[in-house]
């Protein structure tokens, strides 16, 4: 049996899978990792505005198709950066899905140069365009269940009800 090891765009992007599970959006759950010289930096989900009401207790605030109560997670992970001072520049991001134009903007703006993502999204023309005007790269990660196999989370579950 190989002990290869989870590639590192692998790695980053299960933390992404992992933080989405803490949306607080119903519509669509989405998880960002920012990452720096292989260093994680900051996390995001989105969700609402600390101390606001969450979309999962009191439903989606929906303005022209959008649900305007919810901070991205993209923007969470960035404004984690600004809030503690965390330099973003020749970063990477890792996101579970194609960001929006306003999170690409945010992203390109904050200096990061390499744009992760699993899913795709309602991906933006303009947005891809912008990333490659920049010199930045986009790459879609594909998760491969070999490296996930031997996690046995029913497992850990089970001895934690003993």
């Amino acid at each position: 049996m190989s002990n290869q090891r989870i590639p590192w765009d692998q790695y980053f992007m299960a933390q992404s899978v992992l933080l989405a599970l803490r949306s607080t959006c119903t519509r669509l759950e989405v998880g960002a990792t920012l990452v720096k010289d292989k260093r994680v930096i900051a996390g995001g989900y989105n969700g609402s505005v600390s101390g606001d009401e969450h979309c999962i207790d009191h439903d989606c605030y929906v303005v022209d198709g959008h649900c305007i109560r919810t901070i991205h997670a993209e923007m969470n992970a960035l404004l984690q950066c600004a809030k503690l001072g965390i330099s973003t520049d020749g970063a990477e991001i890792y996101v579970t899905h194609f960001p929006c134009l306003h999170c690409t903007k945010a992203i390109l703006q904050a200096g990061i140069k390499k744009i992760h993502y699993l899913h795709n999204y309602r991906n933006d023309e303009y947005a891809q365009k912008l990333i490659h005007k920049v010199g930045a790269t986009v790459h879609q990660v594909q998760l491969e269940p070999k490296y996930f196999e031997k996690l046995s989370f029913g497992n850990l579950a089970d001895k934690g009800q003993s």
